[in-house]
């Protein structure tokens, strides 16, 4: 009787034992994912900030400035945020395995390599008004957005400190003093950005540059912290020679990151330069920019004046349901940040088991908050509208679009968490594959069909970059059900210990 009972006794520990870890791992995921929502949000602030302060200056001004960061986004800080994404599979690796000085040495390395990289972006920046008149941008807008451009230059180097920052901290669990820093630097860029553009009468110029005086603020707070916190204290290295050895792994890593990325954000800029080309581009440009490139917070007053100008009310109508997706995204994008997190520490430590575990729990957490938030915007379809306008119109057709929305919100938060395990596990070039396929295959085809062909304008625009997502998400859970967990560990481990380590000895 004993013996019959003894293997159902260990399934059932055995169950309880998966229970548990799944429970502790949630834990996990979630110390780093919440704080790292307030992250997003913030340093997406900061930016929107600016974009709102020149909605109240006039049209133009608004329209220039999202067509620069259109172009800027495009040549200069998607390529740097890309670059830097090979940080968060060699720190990941590197903290998880236990080798913490490798973790400084990257981040030392990442610094030098994104400085390079800077330089020649710099020059394009410099003749972004020739670039957008010679792919036939409005030439006042042009103008006007090359003096932006110009403006912005100085931001784009703290921003290549920033994100190697972030990605040193990330790795190692350490959310909260980005938090703060991320905090500091917009509330002293709300006042310094006002009197930029208002009392000193800069407009763009004041706006870009505000942009700049933050982002070294940020870069200061977090440089200080790494410089004399304890905390950082085992992976704090010395700049040595070994820095410039890392040349060769990083970008080993850092160009199909970058690739990866830009694909990805090249889609939505594509589409915001060719909303340039419809009826009134100003106002088209201004629309489709804040809907695509994360500037979609304005105020009630310039989306009313929106609303009074336009021929065609149903752009308005879009960019209130691509705000809502927009904000949500951060959200997800966090989630995306904690499973790259967890899954490059897990890898590194030579636990395979343990990082597909890491993904098990990461996506139950996606999907209990996306569906939650379909469902509240489901039966909030009657009033959501409400939040951008009193016009009949626009309420009647966010609600119409309720139900599409849900769809892409569910896409968007797949795709998130999905690139951010591909990002841990180190198969950014898959992931790039993915992405050219998902949006350069049928994402942006499709959008230029329905947009231009059948007359479908914005809508049209839109519609096809939301197929794009949906065919991104199938093929990197195809990906990510297929991935050989205990070969990626093995890799890990070989690479950060230079091929010396034991292989069937370490995994765990």
């Amino acid at each position: 009787m004993e013996s019959a009972e003894e293997p159902l006794l260990l399934l059932q520990e055995e169950e309880i034992n998966k229970r548990d870890l799944f429970v502790r791992e949630v834990k996990k995921v979630s110390y780093i994912a919440v704080p790292m929502v307030a992250v997003s949000v913030t340093q997406y602030m900061l930016r929107a900030v600016s974009m709102m302060m020149l909605g109240h200056l006039d049209e133009l001004a608004l329209s220039s400035s999202a067509i620069a960061t259109s172009l800027t986004n495009v040549t200069g800080f998607s390529l740097i945020f890309g670059l830097s994404c090979a940080l968060e599979t060699l720190c990941g690796q590197a903290y998880g395995a236990g080798h913490y000085q490798k973790v400084g040495i990257y981040t030392y390395g990442s610094v030098i390599w994104l400085f390079v990289a800077c330089v020649p972006v710099c020059l394009l920046w410099i003749y972004t008004d020739k670039l957008l008149i010679l792919i036939g941008q409005d030439p006042l807008i042009s103008v006007e957005a090359g003096k932006f451009a110009i403006w912005l230059i100085p931001a784009l180097f703290p921003y290549a400190i920033l994100q190697s920052l972030v990605r040193y901290l990330q790795t190692q669990s350490l959310i909260m003093p980005m938090l703060w820093g991320s905090l500091a630097s917009l509330c002293f860029h709300l006042p310094l950005c006002w009197a930029f553009v208002f009392k000193l009468n800069l407009g763009n110029a004041g706006a870009a540059l505000s942009i700049s005086i933050s982002y070294w603020l940020n870069v200061i707070i977090l440089g200080i912290y790494v410089k004399y916190s304890s905390t950082c204290s085992k992976t704090r290295a010395s700049f040595s020679k070994d820095v410039f050895l890392t040349m060769g792994e990083f970008f080993r890593f850092a160009i199909p990151s970058a690739v990866m990325v830009c694909l990805e954000w090249w889609t939505f800029e594509i589409i915001v330069l060719f909303g340039g080309l419809l009826p009134n581009p100003q106002l088209e440009t201004s629309i489709l920019s804040i809907w695509y490139a994360n500037f979609d917070i304005i105020s009630r007053h310039q989306f009313e004046m929106f609303l009074a100008v336009s021929n065609s009310i149903i752009y308005l109508n879009l960019r209130a349901s691509l705000t809502i997706t927009s904000l949500h995204y951060l959200i997800q994008y966090a989630f995306g940040a904690a499973a790259s997190t967890r899954v490059s520490n897990e890898l590194g430590a030579g636990k395979p088991k343990a990082a597909q575990l890491v993904v098990s729990a990461v996506l139950a957490l996606s999907i209990v908050e996306f569906v939650i938030a379909s469902i509240a915007l489901f039966f909030c379809r009657s009033i959501l509208g409400y939040s951008f306008s009193n016009e009949k119109g626009v309420v009647n057709y966010v609600k119409e679009m309720t139900p599409f929305l849900c769809a892409s919100v569910i896409m968007d938060s797949l795709q998130a968490v999905l690139s951010g395990v591909a990002r841990g596990c180190g198969w950014q070039h898959i992931g790039a594959y993915v992405n050219l396929g998902a949006y350069y295959l049928v994402g942006i085809p499709l959008s230029l069909f329905l947009g231009f062909v059948l007359g479908l304008n914005g809508e049209g625009l839109w519609s096809g970059l939301i197929a794009g997502a949906t065919v991104q998400s199938i093929l990197l859970i195809i990906i990510t059900r297929r991935t050989n967990w205990e070969k990626k560990a093995a890799e890990a481990r070989w690479r950060i210990f230079d091929g010396k380590v034991p292989l069937h000895d370490e995994l765990i």
